[in-house]
């Protein structure tokens, strides 16, 4: 295969929502329809009776709730399909934000009951800001819900987004029979079927066609009419060059768990979402048409199989061809290094690759050398940008619970912080160490995790801090006596830089003006800048 020819089969995407709005159950049904699966589980009342294919974590399985990326890729229609599935919850919203630099595009869920949460805003607003094309998916309108229209201007004002219907629903809740396609002039009937592909696919071109009144009922039909007569009279024509540019959103509605309105969406996503795209270096912007490989890593997870003890970086290509057992440079320890045993993904499942190509993500196993932003080329000494930092929230001291398991504790948490779930600051005398997250779950999956898988136990208390800042100083004596006058608070981040744990926003304002000559950062961005 040609290397453009690849590139541009490739469409690489994410998939963001509030909980519970249908995320990870649309994930599947594209996964099914797209062949990569045969059966899929549903999620009910917070407990997964069958798994969802994506949710692999045991505490994701326990809680019903994604709280890691998951990378899946398939062949549909001519196309390499890569799937990004996010956590929904917020206190996972690191991930999910890091998640979106290393997509393409993007599918936002929305349950057609509760219209915009406040997720739903917080990751648009990141997606506007990157200028990620979006295409809209309103699910559950095999429920009553908001009129579609009501949707449509919600949609509209709340995310600060013009929006263009290319399917609309017939009826809603008990009413509801299916959807027909505007951009590809169909009517589609579904079965309300969870586990397998059962559709009855009507053409017409004509929406008045007596053929419609038979089929769906003289009401619904004269009701449908009107509804697209004033789509067509309200919104402009859908141009595809809008949505590229993040201008406009397309708008479908279904019910994922019914396989209502899924098919369309992936057959039009298939044709009207971008190819992989370029990505900004501190040293210039590189294409995906660049010979030269290279890629960065956006998201690391140990024990992807907790009998292997394996830790993996995910790598997302941006340029050249990756090949297997080929040395590449890790930029940031100007280190050459080659991979064996590549992989791609489907879900927990995984496949040693031979190569991959610009969007492609690729899993490569990690002995340590690997953090969240790095960097690989062919030899180039550049560094990809815009991996966002975020200043925790709240803290926790880790408290070891068994001496004897110490070795294990010190692996996992240090494991565990390097995934990017939390960061870790290590205070003396005596080592403590104190966790620092932006939001209360990531605790209960961190201390799951370092129970079941590292043996460790162990439990979290809370330290009343305000804010971590990081420290820089061009004046030795006074950053000297800083650390002298606030030893209680002085702290070291996982790296070895000095961080001060303020109690409160009144300590912190008076540290910065008690110290003109230190300065104090409240993220860790400034590290990537000066090296």
């Amino acid at each position: 295969m040609k290397y453009t020819e690849a590139i541009e089969k490739r469409r690489t995407f994410g998939i963001i929502s509030h909980p519970d709005a249908g995320k990870t159950t649309l994930t599947e049904k594209l996964l099914l329809f797209g062949g990569a699966i045969q059966t899929a589980g549903a999620v009910k009342n917070n407990k997964i009776k069958k798994t969802a294919t994506s949710d692999f974590m045991e505490i994701e399985k326990q809680r019903g709730i994604s709280v890691a990326t998951s990378v899946m890729a398939f062949a549909y229609n001519n196309r390499q399909i890569n799937i990004l599935d996010t956590p929904g919850h917020k206190d996972f919203a690191e991930d999910t934000f890091r998640t979106l630099t290393a997509v393409d595009s993007v599918i936002l869920v929305i349950d057609c009951a509760n219209g915009v949460e406040e997720q739903t805003k917080k990751l648009m607003e990141v997606c506007r800001m990157r200028k990620t094309p979006v295409i809209i998916f309103i699910n559950k309108m095999d429920r009553d819900g908001k009129e579609s229209f009501e949707l449509l201007d919600e949609l509209e004002k709340a995310l600060d987004i013009k929006v263009r219907p290319l399917t609309w629903p017939i009826g809603m809740g008990d009413r509801f029979q299916g959807v027909y396609n505007i951009y590809q002039k169909g009517l589609n009937l579904f079965s309300a079927n969870k586990t397998k592909i059962a559709d009855d696919v009507v053409r017409i071109s004509d929406i008045y066609d007596n053929q419609l009144d038979e089929i769906i009922g003289i009401n619904p039909s004269l009701e449908l009419r009107e509804e697209l007569e004033m789509i067509e009279g309200v919104y402009n024509p859908f141009d595809r060059e809008d949505y590229l540019r993040g201008d406009v959103a397309p708008v479908f509605f279904g019910s994922a768990v019914n396989n209502f309105g899924v098919k369309e969406l992936l057959d039009t996503f298939c044709e009207i979402s971008p190819s992989p795209r370029g990505r900004d270096t501190d040293t210039k912007r590189v294409e995906p048409e660049d010979p030269k490989f290279s890629g960065f890593v956006f998201k690391i997870h140990a024990n992807l199989d907790p009998k292997h003890r394996d830790r993996i970086a995910f790598l997302r290509i941006v340029s050249g061809k990756f090949e297997r057992n080929k040395f590449y440079h890790h930029v940031r320890l100007s280190k050459d290094m080659k991979f064996p045993n590549p992989t791609s993904f489907m879900a927990q499942d995984k496949s040693v690759i031979d190569e991959a190509f610009p969007g492609d993500v690729v899993g490569l196993y990690d002995t340590g050398n690997f953090k969240i932003g790095d960097t690989m080329t062919e030899g180039e000494k550049m560094m990809y940008k815009g991996i966002p930092s975020f200043s925790p929230e709240i803290f926790m001291e880790l408290e070891n619970l068994d001496p004897l398991k110490s070795k294990q504790l010190e692996k996992g948490i240090r494991q565990l912080i390097d995934e990017g779930v939390a960061q870790l600051f290590i205070q003396q005398p005596g080592n403590r160490k104190i966790v620092g997250t932006v939001g209360q779950l990531q605790f209960e999956v961190i201390n799951y995790r370092l129970i079941h898988e590292y043996g460790a136990n162990c439990r979290f208390s809370p330290r009343n801090y305000f804010k971590a800042c990081w420290i820089t100083a061009n004046d030795d004596e006074k950053l000297f006596q800083f650390k002298r006058a606030k030893s209680n608070y002085i702290a070291e981040d996982k790296d070895g830089n000095l961080v001060f744990l303020a109690e409160t926003t009144f300590l912190l304002q008076m540290a910065e003006k008690d110290y003109p000559d230190l300065t104090f950062h409240r993220t860790s961005d400034f590290m990537l800048e000066s090296k």
